[in-house]
């Protein structure tokens, strides 16, 4: 039996590790890495077709009125996102390029644990690789189905935004690049098992590619 203070130990930490969304094997906590996070946030190049010139060729950017509304997210405070607009970038990032990473919290907190933060730190080096930097990022935060929905509302969005504090401060990234929004236990991972650790991550997405934002 564990000691009310161990057992309190263990609850202040919450369990996760790093899951590709694109099919790869699941990794535990601190397993991902820089070159993993940017093969997975890079668009796929499209195959070469007769009469096409060979110039890089990347997944379809945004419609007309995708991009104005990307323009009138960026740099918007989290909560202050609509449940229809957060349901429009859901829609939007269907088919972009994207990652879930299961990163550890402290427990009923939005502080990034010690043990997640060489996760963080490979996304803010994979972040600000020449390959991706200049893109418009969704940063993502989902809980499990523990809870009340208001309350895993706001702990979704404290967490996405730690997760951009951190990668401004730390990494210089521009905040107007990366769009933070939270979903609670609203779009669970694995709906068939609503409290697995699956379902805390933050999923970050490529939803504007800087080759298809410059045009």
């Amino acid at each position: 039996m564990f000691k009310p203070s161990a057992r309190a130990a263990l609850l202040s930490i919450v369990t996760v590790g790093a899951v590709l969304s694109f099919g790869m094997a699941a990794a535990r906590a601190g397993d991902v890495t820089e070159d993993q996070i940017i093969k997975a946030l890079t668009p796929e190049k499209k195959p070469l077709t007769r009469g096409l010139s060979a110039g890089p060729q990347t997944s379809p950017g945004l419609s007309a009125d995708q991009a104005k509304f990307v323009q009138s997210v960026r740099g918007r405070a989290t909560r202050s996102l609509s449940s229809t607009e957060r349901e429009e970038i859901a829609t939007i990032v269907q088919d972009k390029p994207k990652i879930d990473l299961e990163i550890n919290f402290d427990y009923n907190s939005a502080d990034i644990s010690a043990k997640s933060l060489a996760s963080v730190q490979a996304l803010g080096r994979a972040l600000t690789n020449q390959d991706l930097k200049g893109s418009t990022f969704v940063v993502a935060g989902h809980t499990d189905a523990a809870g009340g929905e208001d309350y895993n509302q706001g702990l979704s969005e404290r967490r996405a935004d730690a997760i951009k504090r951190y990668l401004v401060d730390k990494y210089g990234i521009n905040g107007t690049d990366l769009v933070t929004v939270g979903y609670g236990k609203s779009k669970l991972k694995d709906p068939s098992h609503p409290m697995a650790d699956v379902n805390r991550r933050v999923q970050v997405v490529n939803m504007e590619n800087k080759d298809t934002a410059a045009k």
